[in-house]
């Protein structure tokens, strides 16, 4: 089968009576309570149940190994290759499974917020509560964008066909698969909505850079004078609450591109976790679950409907997906200029980084490689003590090229500008996990709102013995015994031992990037 039936099949499935095209939230809601898919809270967002898959299913994620994108992509674990046969007999049996249902739900919108590099999108879902989620998370058209739109990628998404790997190629029932060639991006066998989510990111993450722009997975706000502030960061370090600022209006939550414009948002709404939300915590998010918000696996009492943030015996993962003027202090539309100040954000389990220090542009590449954070007990089955985690560039499940293709243009970006980099750590001060205690937040933020300040541009810095940071002697309203790792420790030995584990790991790691210059290996990791 060629690319042309690939398309005609397409065609097809959109011409057919069961297809509903841009519905209103209104009706999507409607449409999703009354087939069953989703209820209603007293808070009158829509709550659904995703079934098993709770998360994404990284193991059955693909990419169709295909002439004109082949020798670019970074084949491995995450990005791992499946036949054209495979992809075209699948999407053959999902598009015939989906013309025999009895509605379909199609969203119109677009990827980017820059006009210059912004990608038209289409989603075809088996479920309404689908199709709100996309219209909620992407960029939504004008009326008169709609009536040209012309989709450049399509999701097609039927969560309730599985595959059978023995007759159908794939590691389980489960697949998402991406087709450059085609343009095409097969979901099937999972319900977690997420992954049309990061699937849209990762074609962007594969796009973009051909344009010379890069694309970044972290949060972004703006100040009163145009100063933007990037946060980049794994779950559990920060990146929601510390990019929510009272005096600085927030660009997005997590998906950006950096042009010679400056800096976009990739997505047209939030996605954000639930699990222990408040009012009193982050009141932002709590505000913005309301009509038209989509709530998944959230706890709900039965009867009164009332949300149980606390509950986590679905999962751990409970999410709440909104556009993005549900919150107040936004930028519209989501652009803004150049950054001035870029924050990396990490836990420290370990309780020897630094709590602030200025990076070099050389120390930025290499940390932004190394994407560190500390997985902690107790946030998953068989987890008993904290764990090093290394994502690349903060962000590597969606990442379709070689790291090193990021990382040389975050050096770039840094050059060009001026950006100053800042690696924070919201973990643990005084001693490892268990010994020590967790950076008292309002010293996090004091040391941040500095940086993004230029406070700390200027200021005198000693340099950490082991890594070879650059620690502010003073920050103003932080202690100065915090501020140096070694100092806050009560038994020196125990610290010297337990930073040099780290930093031993830190290299190890680092030795799957054998094309990075020796520079960066140099002037960027530890000392040791």
């Amino acid at each position: 089968m060629n690319s042309v039936d690939i398309n005609n099949e397409l065609k097809e499935l959109l011409s057919g009576a069961n297809i509903n095209v841009q519905l209103s939230v209104p009706e999507l809601v409607e449409k999703a309570t009354s087939r069953g898919e989703a209820t209603l809270t007293v808070d009158g967002a829509l709550r659904a149940e995703t079934g098993k898959y709770t998360g994404r299913s990284p193991k059955d994620k693909y990419m169709v190994e295909e002439e004109t994108s082949k020798d670019k992509i970074d084949w491995g674990k995450v990005n791992k290759p499946i036949s054209t046969e495979v992809f075209d007999n699948l999407y053959v049996k999902v598009i015939n499974y989906l013309k025999e249902k009895d509605e379909l739900f199609v969203f119109k919108g677009f990827a980017g917020a820059d006009k210059d590099s912004q990608l038209s999108i289409q989603v075809i879902n088996e479920y309404a509560w689908h199709n709100l989620f996309c219209h909620q998370l992407f960029i939504r058209p004008t009326a008169e964008e709609l009536a040209s739109h012309a989709a450049q990628f399509t999701i097609v998404s039927a969560p309730s066909f599985k595959a059978d790997p023995a007759v159908d190629g794939t590691a389980s029932e489960t697949f998402i698969i991406t087709s450059m060639e085609k343009k095409i991006i097969l979901i099937g066998g999972t319900e977690y909505a997420g992954e049309m989510k990061k699937s849209i990111f990762g074609i962007m993450n594969y796009l973009l850079p051909e344009q010379g722009i890069f694309p970044m997975h972290c949060s972004a706000n703006v100040g009163e004078e145009g100063d933007v502030a990037l946060f980049f960061g794994l779950s559990g370090t920060g990146k929601t609450t510390l990019s929510a600022d009272a005096d600085r209006k927030l660009i997005g939550d997590d998906e950006h591109g950096w042009s010679d414009n400056g800096v976009f948002n990739i997505e047209g709404g939030c996605y954000a976790k639930t699990i222990n939300l408040s009012a009193e915590k982050e009141p932002e998010i709590y505000n913005a679950i309301k009509f038209g918000a989509v709530l998944e696996n959230v706890a709900v009492h039965p009867e009164t409907r009332v949300c149980d943030y606390d509950d986590g015996s679905l999962t751990e993962n409970t999410r709440v997906a909104y556009p993005i003027n549900y919150i107040d202090n936004i930028v519209t539309p989501s652009v803004a200029g150049h950054p001035k100040t870029i924050v990396f954000l990490t836990a420290d389990a370990f309780g020897v980084l630094p709590p602030i220090s200025k990076l070099t542009k050389e120390q930025a590449m290499y940390h932004f490689l190394s994407g560190f954070t500390s997985k902690l007990a107790g946030t998953e089955r068989g987890v008993t003590e904290p764990e090093p985690v290394f994502s690349t560039c903060f962000g590597s499940p969606f990442l379709p090229l070689p790291a090193t293709v990021y990382a040389e243009m975050l050096g770039k970006k840094i050059d060009e500008h001026g950006s100053q980099v800042f690696l924070v750590n919201t973990g643990w001060t005084g001693g490892e996990y268990g010994v020590g205690s967790r950076m008292k937040l309002s010293y996090t933020r004091t040391m941040v709102r500095a940086a993004i300040d230029g406070k700390l541009n200027d200021v005198e810095t000693i340099q950490d013995g082991v890594f070879g940071l650059n620690i502010p002697v003073a920050v103003e309203g932080v202690p100065t015994e915090v501020l140096t790792p070694r100092e806050a420790w009560a038994d020196k030995a125990a610290y010297d031992k337990k930073a040099n584990e780290l930093a031993e790991l830190f290299k190890n790691n680092f030795k799957k990037f054998e094309d990075v210059s020796e520079e960066i290996v140099k002037k960027g990791g530890p000392l040791v």
